[in-house]
């Protein structure tokens, strides 16, 4: 569905590794407080067409970092971004 709450993170705690993988992609656990919920839409249909990589515009971010590969994720994001998602709430 795309951007649907805003949270604070209460707890996290990394999940222990498999011994029997030889490569596993880290994990963790997260619990999160919420304390907004989204106003407007932001999810893939709305930043698809924010493609230009070295535009430096808040949706290439968000595309880039969401949408480029598998979409559970955590990531930082700049500023810039930030104050951008404040719209949404």
């Amino acid at each position: 569905q795309g951007l649907i709450a805003r949270g604070v993170v209460t707890s996290s705690e990394a999940t222990p590794r498999r011994p029997d993988l030889e490569r596993q992609t880290p994990r963790v656990s997260v619990s999160v407080r919420r304390t907004a919920l989204a106003t407007k839409r932001l999810g893939r249909n709305e930043l698809k067409r924010f493609r230009d990589w070295k535009d430096g515009r808040p949706e290439i971010e968000l595309n880039f970092k969401f949408y480029r590969q598998a979409t559970n994720k955590i990531v930082g994001i700049s500023d810039v971004t930030a104050a951008f998602l404040e719209r949404f709430f």
